[in-house]
Protein backbone atom coordinates (compact mmCIF):
# COMPACT_ATOMS: atom_id res chain seq x y z
CA UNK A 1 0.00 0.00 0.00
CA UNK A 2 2.92 2.45 0.23
CA UNK A 3 3.35 2.69 -3.20
CA UNK A 4 0.40 3.61 -3.94
CA UNK A 5 -0.67 7.11 -2.06
CA UNK A 6 -3.88 7.98 -3.93
CA UNK A 7 -5.73 6.78 -7.10
CA UNK A 8 -4.16 8.93 -8.94
CA UNK A 9 -0.83 7.79 -8.50
CA UNK A 10 -1.45 4.07 -9.25
CA UNK A 11 -0.31 3.87 -12.62
CA UNK A 12 2.96 5.71 -12.21
CA UNK A 13 5.38 2.79 -11.37
CA UNK A 14 4.29 1.39 -14.58
CA UNK A 15 4.08 4.73 -16.48
CA UNK A 16 7.69 4.82 -15.17
CA UNK A 17 8.80 1.41 -16.66
CA UNK A 18 6.70 0.56 -19.33
CA UNK A 19 3.99 3.30 -20.32
CA UNK A 20 3.46 1.27 -23.82
CA UNK A 21 2.62 -1.41 -22.28
CA UNK A 22 -1.30 -2.31 -22.22
CA UNK A 23 -2.98 -1.43 -19.11
CA UNK A 24 -7.05 -1.93 -20.27
CA UNK A 25 -8.78 -3.57 -23.31
CA UNK A 26 -12.73 -3.27 -24.23
CA UNK A 27 -14.67 -3.30 -27.06
CA UNK A 28 -13.74 -0.23 -28.36
CA UNK A 29 -9.64 -1.18 -28.23
CA UNK A 30 -6.76 -1.07 -25.78
CA UNK A 31 -4.77 2.06 -24.20
CA UNK A 32 -1.31 1.43 -22.55
CA UNK A 33 -0.72 2.50 -19.96
CA UNK A 34 0.18 6.18 -20.94
CA UNK A 35 -3.01 6.06 -22.87
CA UNK A 36 -4.98 5.42 -19.94
CA UNK A 37 -3.03 8.27 -17.87
CA UNK A 38 -3.76 10.67 -20.87
CA UNK A 39 -7.45 9.68 -21.00
CA UNK A 40 -7.86 9.85 -17.01
CA UNK A 41 -6.31 13.24 -17.21
CA UNK A 42 -8.96 14.86 -19.58
CA UNK A 43 -12.02 13.17 -17.93
CA UNK A 44 -10.47 14.64 -15.02
CA UNK A 45 -10.58 18.63 -16.86
CA UNK A 46 -14.06 17.63 -18.52
CA UNK A 47 -15.50 16.75 -14.90
CA UNK A 48 -13.69 20.04 -13.61
CA UNK A 49 -15.61 22.06 -16.78
CA UNK A 50 -18.30 20.78 -16.05
CA UNK A 51 -17.94 22.42 -12.24
CA UNK A 52 -17.55 19.32 -10.69
CA UNK A 53 -15.12 19.82 -7.44
CA UNK A 54 -13.88 17.67 -4.57
CA UNK A 55 -16.43 15.92 -2.20
CA UNK A 56 -19.01 16.26 -5.41
CA UNK A 57 -20.67 12.72 -6.97
CA UNK A 58 -20.46 11.93 -10.57
CA UNK A 59 -22.60 9.19 -11.41
CA UNK A 60 -22.15 6.69 -14.36
CA UNK A 61 -24.47 4.71 -16.32
CA UNK A 62 -22.08 3.58 -19.17
CA UNK A 63 -21.46 0.18 -20.12
CA UNK A 64 -18.45 -2.10 -20.02
CA UNK A 65 -15.86 -0.34 -22.25
CA UNK A 66 -12.69 2.17 -22.45
CA UNK A 67 -15.13 5.40 -21.19
CA UNK A 68 -16.36 4.15 -17.60
CA UNK A 69 -12.82 3.38 -16.53
CA UNK A 70 -11.74 6.77 -17.49
CA UNK A 71 -14.43 8.40 -16.04
CA UNK A 72 -13.55 6.85 -12.87
CA UNK A 73 -10.18 7.46 -13.08
CA UNK A 74 -10.87 11.08 -12.97
CA UNK A 75 -13.43 11.93 -11.14
CA UNK A 76 -10.86 9.90 -8.29
CA UNK A 77 -7.85 12.91 -9.50
CA UNK A 78 -10.21 15.54 -8.53
CA UNK A 79 -11.07 13.90 -5.23
CA UNK A 80 -14.76 13.47 -5.97
CA UNK A 81 -17.23 10.91 -5.14
CA UNK A 82 -17.78 7.88 -7.83
CA UNK A 83 -21.43 6.15 -7.70
CA UNK A 84 -22.11 3.43 -10.50
CA UNK A 85 -25.88 3.20 -11.77
CA UNK A 86 -26.56 -0.10 -13.31
CA UNK A 87 -27.54 -0.23 -16.82
CA UNK A 88 -29.57 -3.19 -16.26
CA UNK A 89 -32.04 -1.66 -13.55
CA UNK A 90 -35.04 -0.65 -14.22
CA UNK A 91 -35.96 3.45 -14.84
CA UNK A 92 -37.36 3.57 -11.66
CA UNK A 93 -34.27 1.71 -9.80
CA UNK A 94 -32.00 3.85 -11.44
CA UNK A 95 -34.16 7.40 -10.69
CA UNK A 96 -33.70 5.89 -7.36
CA UNK A 97 -30.09 5.45 -7.09
CA UNK A 98 -29.36 8.79 -8.91
CA UNK A 99 -32.12 11.01 -6.41
CA UNK A 100 -30.08 9.23 -2.90
CA UNK A 101 -26.58 10.24 -4.56
CA UNK A 102 -27.57 13.94 -5.97
CA UNK A 103 -24.51 14.20 -8.47
CA UNK A 104 -23.55 16.91 -9.83
CA UNK A 105 -22.80 15.28 -13.26
CA UNK A 106 -24.40 11.92 -14.42
CA UNK A 107 -22.37 10.53 -17.46
CA UNK A 108 -25.11 8.94 -19.37
CA UNK A 109 -24.79 5.76 -21.63
CA UNK A 110 -27.57 4.53 -24.21
CA UNK A 111 -29.21 2.46 -21.36
CA UNK A 112 -29.61 5.48 -18.86
CA UNK A 113 -32.75 6.22 -18.27
CA UNK A 114 -32.13 9.18 -15.38
CA UNK A 115 -33.99 12.44 -15.63
CA UNK A 116 -31.09 14.28 -14.37
CA UNK A 117 -30.10 18.45 -14.59
CA UNK A 118 -26.54 17.52 -14.96
CA UNK A 119 -27.09 14.49 -17.28
CA UNK A 120 -24.29 13.91 -19.76
CA UNK A 121 -24.68 12.68 -22.87
CA UNK A 122 -22.29 10.49 -25.20
CA UNK A 123 -21.87 13.24 -27.74
CA UNK A 124 -21.62 15.74 -25.11
CA UNK A 125 -18.84 14.14 -23.47
CA UNK A 126 -17.05 13.28 -26.44
CA UNK A 127 -16.92 16.86 -26.76
CA UNK A 128 -15.58 17.83 -23.13
CA UNK A 129 -12.89 15.48 -23.79
CA UNK A 130 -11.37 16.40 -27.43
CA UNK A 131 -11.41 19.76 -25.41
CA UNK A 132 -8.69 18.34 -23.51
CA UNK A 133 -8.67 21.05 -20.24
CA UNK A 134 -6.50 20.16 -17.50
CA UNK A 135 -7.82 20.07 -13.55
CA UNK A 136 -6.29 22.06 -11.39
CA UNK A 137 -3.84 19.91 -9.06
CA UNK A 138 -6.12 18.69 -6.09
CA UNK A 139 -4.88 17.67 -2.45
CA UNK A 140 -6.64 14.42 -2.42
CA UNK A 141 -7.37 12.61 0.68
CA UNK A 142 -6.85 9.05 0.74
CA UNK A 143 -9.16 8.49 3.58
CA UNK A 144 -12.23 10.89 2.68
CA UNK A 145 -15.24 9.37 0.74
CA UNK A 146 -14.34 8.40 -2.85
CA UNK A 147 -16.70 5.51 -4.19
CA UNK A 148 -20.46 4.73 -3.55
CA UNK A 149 -21.11 1.02 -3.80
CA UNK A 150 -24.63 -0.60 -3.74
CA UNK A 151 -25.47 -3.71 -2.00
CA UNK A 152 -27.14 -6.38 -4.16
CA UNK A 153 -30.75 -5.90 -2.77
CA UNK A 154 -31.64 -9.34 -2.69
CA UNK A 155 -34.37 -8.83 -0.47
CA UNK A 156 -34.84 -5.62 0.12
CA UNK A 157 -33.83 -2.07 -0.79
CA UNK A 158 -30.08 -1.70 -1.42
CA UNK A 159 -27.86 0.66 0.76
CA UNK A 160 -25.26 2.85 -0.21
CA UNK A 161 -22.20 1.62 1.04
CA UNK A 162 -19.08 4.42 0.97
CA UNK A 163 -15.26 3.75 0.47
CA UNK A 164 -12.43 5.61 0.69
CA UNK A 165 -8.91 5.35 -2.24
CA UNK A 166 -7.29 3.18 0.49
CA UNK A 167 -10.78 1.21 0.85
CA UNK A 168 -10.41 0.65 -2.93
CA UNK A 169 -6.42 0.38 -2.99
CA UNK A 170 -6.15 -2.19 -0.64
CA UNK A 171 -7.93 -5.70 -2.19
CA UNK A 172 -6.17 -5.07 -5.37
CA UNK A 173 -2.64 -5.15 -2.95
CA UNK A 174 -3.59 -7.96 -0.71
CA UNK A 175 -4.78 -10.08 -3.66
CA UNK A 176 -1.77 -9.20 -6.13
CA UNK A 177 0.67 -10.21 -3.19
CA UNK A 178 -1.61 -13.57 -2.33
CA UNK A 179 -1.41 -14.69 -5.62
CA UNK A 180 2.02 -13.52 -6.70
CA UNK A 181 0.77 -11.11 -9.83
CA UNK A 182 2.53 -9.20 -11.98
CA UNK A 183 3.01 -7.60 -15.48
CA UNK A 184 1.56 -11.27 -17.40
CA UNK A 185 -1.57 -10.39 -15.38
CA UNK A 186 -4.65 -10.38 -17.84
CA UNK A 187 -7.78 -9.94 -15.73
CA UNK A 188 -11.12 -10.18 -17.49
CA UNK A 189 -14.32 -9.40 -15.86
CA UNK A 190 -18.09 -9.73 -17.26
CA UNK A 191 -19.67 -8.43 -14.46
CA UNK A 192 -20.53 -4.87 -15.00
CA UNK A 193 -17.96 -2.34 -14.17
CA UNK A 194 -20.67 0.23 -12.45
CA UNK A 195 -20.10 -2.26 -10.03
CA UNK A 196 -17.78 -0.29 -7.20
CA UNK A 197 -16.50 -4.40 -6.13
CA UNK A 198 -15.74 -4.84 -10.04
CA UNK A 199 -13.83 -1.56 -10.90
CA UNK A 200 -11.53 -2.27 -7.59
CA UNK A 201 -11.38 -5.92 -9.04
CA UNK A 202 -10.43 -4.72 -12.63
CA UNK A 203 -8.69 -1.55 -13.60
CA UNK A 204 -7.19 -1.23 -9.95
CA UNK A 205 -5.90 -3.91 -8.95
CA UNK A 206 -3.92 -5.02 -12.40
CA UNK A 207 -2.70 -1.74 -12.21
CA UNK A 208 -1.16 -2.35 -9.05
CA UNK A 209 0.03 -5.59 -10.63
CA UNK A 210 1.46 -3.69 -13.80
CA UNK A 211 -1.27 -5.93 -15.52
CA UNK A 212 -3.67 -5.61 -18.20
CA UNK A 213 -7.81 -5.38 -17.37
CA UNK A 214 -9.77 -6.89 -20.21
CA UNK A 215 -13.12 -5.49 -19.82
CA UNK A 216 -15.68 -7.85 -21.28
CA UNK A 217 -18.91 -6.72 -22.60
CA UNK A 218 -20.50 -10.04 -22.78
CA UNK A 219 -21.97 -12.33 -20.48
CA UNK A 220 -23.48 -15.53 -22.45
CA UNK A 221 -21.20 -18.79 -23.00
CA UNK A 222 -20.10 -17.85 -26.38
CA UNK A 223 -19.24 -14.41 -25.78
CA UNK A 224 -16.90 -15.43 -22.25
CA UNK A 225 -15.36 -18.20 -24.15
CA UNK A 226 -14.52 -15.53 -27.11
CA UNK A 227 -13.45 -12.94 -24.62
CA UNK A 228 -11.12 -15.62 -22.70
CA UNK A 229 -9.39 -16.61 -26.41
CA UNK A 230 -8.91 -13.93 -28.36
CA UNK A 231 -7.47 -11.39 -25.01
CA UNK A 232 -5.39 -14.39 -24.05
CA UNK A 233 -7.29 -13.78 -20.46
CA UNK A 234 -5.12 -15.47 -17.65
CA UNK A 235 -7.48 -14.75 -14.69
CA UNK A 236 -11.42 -14.57 -15.32
CA UNK A 237 -14.22 -13.89 -12.62
CA UNK A 238 -17.48 -15.49 -13.54
CA UNK A 239 -21.11 -15.93 -11.39
CA UNK A 240 -21.50 -19.64 -10.93
CA UNK A 241 -24.36 -19.59 -13.59
CA UNK A 242 -21.86 -19.12 -15.91
CA UNK A 243 -19.37 -21.83 -14.83
CA UNK A 244 -22.28 -24.19 -14.97
CA UNK A 245 -22.52 -23.51 -18.79
CA UNK A 246 -18.94 -23.56 -19.39
CA UNK A 247 -19.15 -27.21 -17.61
CA UNK A 248 -21.13 -28.11 -20.24
CA UNK A 249 -19.41 -27.45 -23.03
CA UNK A 250 -15.92 -29.46 -22.59
CA UNK A 251 -15.05 -29.00 -26.51
CA UNK A 252 -13.96 -25.11 -26.17
CA UNK A 253 -10.86 -24.22 -25.59
CA UNK A 254 -9.73 -21.80 -23.10
CA UNK A 255 -6.85 -20.67 -24.44
CA UNK A 256 -4.41 -19.01 -21.75
CA UNK A 257 -6.99 -19.30 -19.03
CA UNK A 258 -5.71 -20.78 -15.73
CA UNK A 259 -7.37 -19.14 -12.76
CA UNK A 260 -11.15 -19.32 -12.71
CA UNK A 261 -13.23 -16.91 -9.80
CA UNK A 262 -16.62 -17.69 -9.17
CA UNK A 263 -18.33 -15.27 -7.01
CA UNK A 264 -21.72 -13.78 -6.21
CA UNK A 265 -23.36 -16.49 -5.58
CA UNK A 266 -22.81 -20.04 -3.97
CA UNK A 267 -19.93 -22.19 -5.78
CA UNK A 268 -20.98 -25.73 -4.82
CA UNK A 269 -19.00 -28.86 -4.41
CA UNK A 270 -20.32 -30.31 -7.80
CA UNK A 271 -19.62 -27.48 -9.99
CA UNK A 272 -16.20 -27.34 -9.08
CA UNK A 273 -15.69 -30.97 -10.29
CA UNK A 274 -17.86 -30.22 -13.26
CA UNK A 275 -15.65 -27.48 -14.43
CA UNK A 276 -12.66 -29.23 -13.22
CA UNK A 277 -13.14 -32.28 -15.42
CA UNK A 278 -14.26 -30.60 -18.46
CA UNK A 279 -11.51 -27.69 -18.54
CA UNK A 280 -8.93 -28.94 -16.23
CA UNK A 281 -8.86 -25.94 -13.79
CA UNK A 282 -10.48 -25.64 -10.57
CA UNK A 283 -13.18 -22.56 -10.10
CA UNK A 284 -11.78 -20.70 -7.28
CA UNK A 285 -13.82 -19.99 -4.75
CA UNK A 286 -14.70 -16.77 -2.95
CA UNK A 287 -16.38 -14.50 -0.16
CA UNK A 288 -16.85 -11.02 -0.97
CA UNK A 289 -18.72 -7.99 0.71
CA UNK A 290 -19.46 -4.68 -0.65
CA UNK A 291 -18.49 -3.38 2.62
CA UNK A 292 -14.95 -4.38 2.54
CA UNK A 293 -14.99 -4.04 -0.01
CA UNK A 294 -14.79 -6.83 -2.47
CA UNK A 295 -12.96 -10.08 -1.75
CA UNK A 296 -12.86 -11.46 1.64
CA UNK A 297 -11.87 -15.03 1.16
CA UNK A 298 -10.86 -16.92 -1.59
CA UNK A 299 -9.69 -20.87 -2.30
CA UNK A 300 -5.11 -20.62 -2.77
CA UNK A 301 -3.90 -20.90 -6.23
CA UNK A 302 -3.79 -24.03 -7.91
CA UNK A 303 -6.22 -26.53 -6.69
CA UNK A 304 -6.67 -26.78 -3.23
CA UNK A 305 -10.35 -26.34 -1.84
CA UNK A 306 -12.53 -27.26 1.06
CA UNK A 307 -15.92 -29.25 0.43
CA UNK A 308 -18.23 -26.07 1.41
CA UNK A 309 -16.01 -23.77 2.24
CA UNK A 310 -15.84 -20.74 0.56
CA UNK A 311 -12.55 -20.13 0.33
CA UNK A 312 -9.96 -19.04 3.33
CA UNK A 313 -9.41 -15.27 4.83
CA UNK A 314 -7.14 -12.89 3.59
CA UNK A 315 -4.03 -12.34 5.26
CA UNK A 316 -5.46 -8.61 5.91
CA UNK A 317 -9.10 -9.55 7.52
CA UNK A 318 -9.68 -11.15 10.93
CA UNK A 319 -13.06 -13.23 10.62
CA UNK A 320 -14.46 -14.80 13.34
CA UNK A 321 -18.19 -16.42 13.91
CA UNK A 322 -19.69 -14.25 17.02
CA UNK A 323 -22.70 -15.54 18.62
CA UNK A 324 -26.16 -13.20 19.74
CA UNK A 325 -24.43 -11.51 22.51
CA UNK A 326 -21.46 -10.62 20.42
CA UNK A 327 -18.96 -13.13 21.75
CA UNK A 328 -16.74 -14.41 19.77
CA UNK A 329 -16.85 -17.87 19.35
CA UNK A 330 -14.14 -20.43 19.10
CA UNK A 331 -13.06 -21.38 15.82
CA UNK A 332 -15.15 -24.05 13.66
CA UNK A 333 -18.12 -22.95 15.71
CA UNK A 334 -21.37 -21.83 14.09
CA UNK A 335 -22.22 -17.93 14.61
CA UNK A 336 -22.73 -14.32 13.08
CA UNK A 337 -19.60 -13.91 11.25
CA UNK A 338 -17.80 -10.57 11.71
CA UNK A 339 -15.18 -8.86 10.29
CA UNK A 340 -12.10 -6.68 11.42
CA UNK A 341 -8.33 -5.79 10.79
CA UNK A 342 -5.40 -7.68 11.18
CA UNK A 343 -3.70 -6.79 14.32
CA UNK A 344 -0.73 -8.64 13.86
CA UNK A 345 1.10 -9.80 10.92
CA UNK A 346 2.62 -7.74 7.40
CA UNK A 347 -1.08 -6.57 7.39
CA UNK A 348 -1.53 -5.34 10.73
CA UNK A 349 -3.54 -2.20 10.61
CA UNK A 350 -3.76 -1.84 6.75
CA UNK A 351 -7.63 -2.28 6.90
CA UNK A 352 -9.97 0.46 7.30
CA UNK A 353 -13.78 -0.38 7.83
CA UNK A 354 -16.18 0.98 5.13
CA UNK A 355 -16.71 4.78 5.95
CA UNK A 356 -19.95 4.58 6.53
CA UNK A 357 -23.76 4.49 4.31
CA UNK A 358 -24.60 7.24 2.25
CA UNK A 359 -28.12 8.73 2.81
CA UNK A 360 -30.58 11.71 2.10
CA UNK A 361 -28.88 14.08 4.38
CA UNK A 362 -25.13 12.51 3.65
CA UNK A 363 -22.86 9.96 4.72
CA UNK A 364 -23.90 8.22 8.07
CA UNK A 365 -20.72 7.11 9.96
CA UNK A 366 -20.05 3.32 10.32
CA UNK A 367 -20.55 1.93 13.85
CA UNK A 368 -17.88 0.82 16.04
CA UNK A 369 -16.34 -2.85 16.76
CA UNK A 370 -16.13 -5.54 14.31
CA UNK A 371 -18.23 -5.05 11.28
CA UNK A 372 -21.54 -7.26 11.05
CA UNK A 373 -21.89 -9.32 8.04
CA UNK A 374 -25.07 -10.63 8.13
CA UNK A 375 -23.89 -14.10 7.55
CA UNK A 376 -24.40 -17.37 9.40
CA UNK A 377 -21.22 -19.31 9.15
CA UNK A 378 -18.01 -20.67 10.40
CA UNK A 379 -13.94 -20.17 10.19
CA UNK A 380 -11.95 -22.81 11.29
CA UNK A 381 -8.49 -22.77 12.77
CA UNK A 382 -6.88 -22.43 9.38
CA UNK A 383 -9.29 -19.80 8.20
CA UNK A 384 -11.13 -21.34 5.44
CA UNK A 385 -14.32 -20.14 5.92
CA UNK A 386 -17.66 -21.82 5.43
CA UNK A 387 -20.95 -19.76 4.82
CA UNK A 388 -24.50 -21.37 5.69
CA UNK A 389 -26.67 -18.65 5.19
CA UNK A 390 -27.70 -14.98 5.47
CA UNK A 391 -29.06 -14.75 9.43
CA UNK A 392 -31.77 -12.87 7.89
CA UNK A 393 -33.09 -15.62 5.57
CA UNK A 394 -33.16 -18.05 8.39
CA UNK A 395 -36.48 -20.11 8.14
CA UNK A 396 -37.84 -20.66 11.46
CA UNK A 397 -39.81 -24.05 11.47
CA UNK A 398 -41.71 -25.26 14.29
CA UNK A 399 -38.67 -22.95 16.82
CA UNK A 400 -36.18 -25.28 14.63
CA UNK A 401 -33.80 -23.33 11.90
CA UNK A 402 -33.83 -24.05 8.31
CA UNK A 403 -30.76 -22.08 6.58
CA UNK A 404 -32.19 -21.75 3.10
CA UNK A 405 -28.45 -22.19 1.06
CA UNK A 406 -27.70 -25.49 3.00
CA UNK A 407 -30.75 -26.67 1.04
CA UNK A 408 -30.24 -25.22 -2.38
CA UNK A 409 -26.88 -26.77 -1.97
CA UNK A 410 -28.23 -30.34 -2.55
CA UNK A 411 -31.28 -29.43 -4.63
CA UNK A 412 -28.75 -27.25 -6.68
CA UNK A 413 -26.27 -30.62 -7.20
CA UNK A 414 -29.12 -32.28 -9.36
CA UNK A 415 -28.25 -32.02 -13.46
CA UNK A 416 -31.86 -31.46 -13.91
CA UNK A 417 -31.70 -27.94 -11.75
CA UNK A 418 -29.99 -25.20 -12.95
CA UNK A 419 -30.88 -22.43 -10.33
CA UNK A 420 -33.07 -22.81 -6.91
CA UNK A 421 -34.09 -20.96 -4.55
CA UNK A 422 -35.72 -22.08 -0.81
CA UNK A 423 -37.83 -19.65 0.92
CA UNK A 424 -40.51 -19.64 4.02
CA UNK A 425 -44.22 -20.41 3.68
CA UNK A 426 -46.63 -18.52 6.43
CA UNK A 427 -47.85 -21.23 8.88
CA UNK A 428 -50.61 -21.13 11.61
CA UNK A 429 -49.30 -24.06 13.43
CA UNK A 430 -45.51 -24.15 12.61
CA UNK A 431 -44.98 -20.48 11.56
CA UNK A 432 -42.80 -21.19 8.48
CA UNK A 433 -42.88 -23.88 6.23
CA UNK A 434 -39.80 -24.95 3.78
CA UNK A 435 -40.71 -24.01 -0.05
CA UNK A 436 -38.57 -24.63 -2.74
CA UNK A 437 -38.70 -22.67 -6.28
CA UNK A 438 -36.70 -24.70 -8.99
CA UNK A 439 -35.71 -23.62 -12.47
CA UNK A 440 -34.84 -26.17 -14.46
CA UNK A 441 -31.81 -26.82 -17.25
CA UNK A 442 -34.39 -27.70 -19.94
CA UNK A 443 -35.03 -31.39 -19.05
CA UNK A 444 -37.57 -32.49 -16.86
CA UNK A 445 -37.77 -31.86 -13.23
CA UNK A 446 -39.00 -35.32 -10.66
CA UNK A 447 -39.76 -33.23 -7.60
CA UNK A 448 -39.98 -36.65 -5.69
CA UNK A 449 -36.69 -37.54 -6.54
CA UNK A 450 -35.33 -34.31 -5.52
CA UNK A 451 -37.31 -34.55 -2.66
CA UNK A 452 -35.74 -38.10 -1.94
CA UNK A 453 -32.45 -36.08 -2.48
CA UNK A 454 -32.89 -33.93 0.08
CA UNK A 455 -34.28 -36.40 2.92
CA UNK A 456 -30.87 -38.08 2.49
CA UNK A 457 -29.00 -35.37 3.02
CA UNK A 458 -31.13 -33.27 5.36
CA UNK A 459 -33.06 -33.52 8.91
CA UNK A 460 -36.76 -34.28 7.99
CA UNK A 461 -37.59 -30.70 9.02
CA UNK A 462 -35.05 -29.12 6.17
CA UNK A 463 -37.09 -30.84 3.81
CA UNK A 464 -39.40 -28.51 1.37
CA UNK A 465 -42.91 -29.50 1.69
CA UNK A 466 -44.09 -27.00 -1.52
CA UNK A 467 -41.94 -27.07 -4.40
CA UNK A 468 -42.72 -24.63 -7.73
CA UNK A 469 -41.03 -24.49 -11.19
CA UNK A 470 -40.45 -21.89 -13.13
CA UNK A 471 -38.93 -20.89 -16.55
CA UNK A 472 -36.20 -18.39 -15.00
CA UNK A 473 -35.61 -17.04 -11.36
CA UNK A 474 -35.28 -13.57 -11.38
CA UNK A 475 -31.27 -12.75 -11.07
CA UNK A 476 -29.63 -9.03 -10.32
CA UNK A 477 -26.56 -8.05 -12.34
CA UNK A 478 -24.51 -10.57 -9.97
CA UNK A 479 -26.29 -13.51 -10.66
CA UNK A 480 -28.10 -13.61 -6.92
CA UNK A 481 -32.21 -14.35 -6.91
CA UNK A 482 -34.33 -11.39 -6.07
CA UNK A 483 -36.00 -13.25 -3.75
CA UNK A 484 -38.73 -10.13 -3.01
CA UNK A 485 -39.95 -11.18 -6.50
CA UNK A 486 -40.07 -14.94 -5.40
CA UNK A 487 -44.03 -14.56 -4.05
CA UNK A 488 -45.48 -13.09 -6.97
CA UNK A 489 -43.38 -15.66 -9.35
CA UNK A 490 -44.72 -18.69 -7.28
CA UNK A 491 -48.63 -17.19 -7.61
CA UNK A 492 -48.30 -17.00 -11.39
CA UNK A 493 -46.77 -20.77 -11.75
CA UNK A 494 -49.27 -23.53 -12.08
CA UNK A 495 -46.38 -25.97 -11.81
CA UNK A 496 -46.34 -27.65 -8.84
CA UNK A 497 -44.73 -30.65 -7.04
CA UNK A 498 -45.54 -33.27 -4.07
CA UNK A 499 -46.75 -31.70 -1.30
Amino acid sequence: MENFKTIGTVLDPTLSSRPDSPAVEAASGVWSYAELDQQARRAAGALWALGVRPGDRVAACLPNDLDIVAAFHGTQRIGAIWAGIGEALTEDEQQGVHDLVEPSVTLAGTRCRVTSAGRVDPARWSDLLAGDENAPAVDVDIDAPAGIAFTSGTSGRPKAVVHSQRNMLLPGAALGADRGWGPGLRKGDSFPLTILNLMVLSTLLTAQCGGCAVVMDRRDVDGVVEWITSRAVTVWNGAPAQLYDLARRPEVDLGALVEVWSGGSDTSDELRRDFAAAHGIVPRATYGLTEAPTVVAIDPRGNEWRTGASGRVLAHFDVAAYDDDGRRLPAGELGELRLSGRSDGPWAGAWRPMLGHWERDGLQPAGPGPMATGDVGTVDDEGWLTVLDRKKLVIIRGGANVYPLEVERIIGADPDVARVAVYPVPDDRLGQRVAAVVESTGRPVDFEALAERCRKALSPYKVPEIWTLVDELPVNAMGKVRRTELADLVAASTARGPA
